[in-house]
């Protein structure tokens, strides 16, 4: 728990002080709770473990949301199309998640967007069933969130005429069309929220360490006891040994690896993770006219088109990956996959040239008897495979609190002692408090600051009350008011504060994930990456030559990534990716081979 002398914030703070003072605790003490992994769900469940009073750390051999929780569709929702399959039970616990974190714990980061579900056009008798069927699906969807979810946070369905979807939507092709349904889910920014959730369970005590490689796990006896981790900042110290009563593996597609690494023992992990990789466009917002996005049906599963402040995200696909897990490629073929299935609904065809951005990531299913990855499971499991370990793995983005709390939920019943329930249905993370009254009176803070209201509304919807920090920093040097060379949107203030609170490390931590310049600019990044590395490196001390080393691994990835959609298929575009390396000094993670294991 936190120094009750010490506010929320400052405890919050993942500073570069506070990774050294966190790296010598998990040297030196003995944790209740260590958590393998920094995504979503394993910040999620560092966050439920330290809000019940455990003592508790996290580490990441990369960054926050390195993987797979920054590459989702950017959507928290219930999963429309789970009640056509009849798993009610997801949609009922994913749209009590969605009002949650839209009302309460994060309504600074999660915020409705409306959706519509376009109606074909055919003959009378089939208009009206198609109506008819969809109606009845988006109104269930409406009165699970109403009668049986927590806080609704979105508004209600609506009927279109093909009039009034096009008034909404002038880019839909009227012959393709007979009207529309308008809904509501939620919008995130997937890594901001992320970064969030670290920094929560940071600010009750916990111990949260990015770049800290797990290479093997320490046992007594049949017991998991601890980890031994690598300081990747540090790669020639030596390896160290963190102990803790319960190890929580949270590791999304590398949860098979855990289990590996005790394969001396003949250790059955209980589940298999199947990798199926997600690719996403992003095309200025220009390209496509509307004020909604879309959901479409495809052969194998659904088609997005969300709005995304001056973009579009459109995606995702749903194809088996077996490659390089760190980095995932997208290919030409998954580029022309989904600029093919968006095309049939547009009066105006995209092509590549349209294109700012490409991200692909990686989603972790719960393997079956189904062939395709779109039929696998979305729900999520807790194992134990051996005492002392816990493995959690599946569900989705929307529903980590549920897979946090269920994991430690079994930690807690392990530890024994008091029972101790989850909190996290009732803790706003950082940057939610008061944020209601921050976006009311924002045109006031505008004033008293001398800046515009457009700059206080884009602080709040990224840093929510957390956004006077950044105003004092502008305060205290006024050229962190300076917009980003190539990024104008973002502001200097941003890159010195992900260096100095959200314990980014590297320039592809703040352009890829802190903000996302890497996917919203045709550049990639490319052309704010000297001014980043010069903001970032004030900040951290960095001299010129690391500056240079940081600009040239982050132009390499861009080639490399750039390269890879290129290539005509999986095996081709994983090639290409691998010819840029890890900033983090390691190689991507291709099996077990690289594991390096003392037991």
């Amino acid at each position: 728990m936190r120094d009750p002398s010490v506010s929320r914030y400052a405890a919050g703070r993942l500073s570069p002080i506070r990774r050294v003072a966190d790296l010598r605790r998990l040297r030196d003490e003995q944790f209740d709770v260590l958590v393998i992994g920094g995504g979503v769900t394993g910040a999620g469940a560092a966050l439920d473990a330290a809000s019940r009073g455990l003592k508790v750390a996290l580490v990441e051999a990369r960054d926050f949301a390195a993987g797979t929780s920054s590459r989702s569709s950017k959507l928290i929702h219930g999963g429309l199309r789970y009640l056509e399959q009849l798993e009610l039970h997801l949609v009922h616990e994913a749209l009590t998640e969605r009002g949650l974190l839209s009302t309460r714990l994060a309504p600074h980061l999660v915020r409705p967007v409306p959706i519509l579900v376009p109606l074909p056009a055919g003959n009378p008798a089939a208009r009206v069933g198609r109506r008819a069927y969809y109606g009845l699906g988006v109104a269930a969807y409406d009165a699970f969130a109403g009668v049986f979810g927590t806080g609704r946070g979105m508004p209600l369905h609506r009927h279109l005429s093909r009039d009034g979807a096009r008034h909404l939507f002038p880019s839909l092709r009227a012959d393709v069309l007979s009207g529309a349904i308008r809904y509501y889910d939620g919008q995130v920014d997937d890594a901001r929220l992320v970064v969030d959730l670290a920094r929560t369970a940071a600010s009750l005590g916990a111990a949260v360490v990015t770049s800290a490689r797990v290479v093997g796990f320490v046992r007594e006896a049949r017991e998991v006891v601890g980890v031994r981790v690598r300081d990747l900042e540090s790669p020639d110290a030596p390896e160290f040994e963190v102990r803790a009563r319960t190890v929580v593996a949270a590791t999304g597609v590398w949860s098979d690896d855990m289990s590996q690494m005790l394969r001396d023992v003949g250790v059955r992990p209980g589940f298999t993770v199947r990798a199926s990789k997600g690719v996403h466009l992003v095309v200025p917002r220009s390209a496509i006219t509307g004020e909604a996005g879309l959901i479409l049906r495809t052969p194998t599963s659904v088609l997005f088109v969300i709005p995304w402040g001056g973009h579009w995200i459109i995606g995702t696909t749903d194809t088996d990956w077996k490659l390089d897990r760190s980095h995932p490629a997208a290919s030409a073929r998954d580029i022309r996959y989904l600029l093919d299935q968006v095309n049939t609904v547009l009066d105006r065809p995209l092509t590549t040239d349209d294109i700012e951005g490409v991200y692909a990531g990686l989603r972790p299913l719960l393997s079956g008897e189904a062939d395709s990855t779109s039929k696998l499971s979305r729900e999520h499991a807790v194992v134990e495979p051996m005492l002392g370990l816990l493995l959690v793995a599946g569900g989705k983005y929307t529903t980590y609190r549920v897979m946090a709390a269920d994991v430690i939920d079994r930690a807690v019943r392990r530890l024994g002692g008091p029972e101790r329930p989850s909190r996290t249905a009732e803790l706003p993370l950082l940057g939610a408090d008061g944020y209601a009254a921050a976006w009311r009176d924002r045109q006031d803070t505008a004033r008293r600051h001398g800046v515009t209201t457009g700059v206080i509304e884009h602080l709040l919807e990224r840093y929510g009350t957390l956004s006077v920090h950044l105003l004092a920093m502008i305060k205290a040097d006024p050229s962190l008011a300076t917009p980003l060379t190539g990024a104008p949107e973002y502001l200097a203030a941003e890159v010195a504060y992900a260096a100095l609170a959200e314990g980014a490390l590297h320039l592809d931590d703040v352009l890829t994930r802190r903000t996302r310049i890497s996917i919203e600019t045709a550049h990639r990044g490319a052309e704010s990456a000297a001014h980043a590395a010069e903001v970032m490196g004030e900040a951290l001390g960095w001299d010129e030559a690391v500056r240079s080393r940081e600009i040239e691994h982050y132009l390499a990835r861009v080639a490399a990534e750039r390269q890879s959609q290129t290539m005509p298929d999986d095996a081709a575009a994983d090639a290409a990716r691998l010819g840029a390396p890890d900033v983090r000094g390691f190689a991507a993670d291709r099996g077990v081979d690289l594991l390096h294991v003392d037991l």
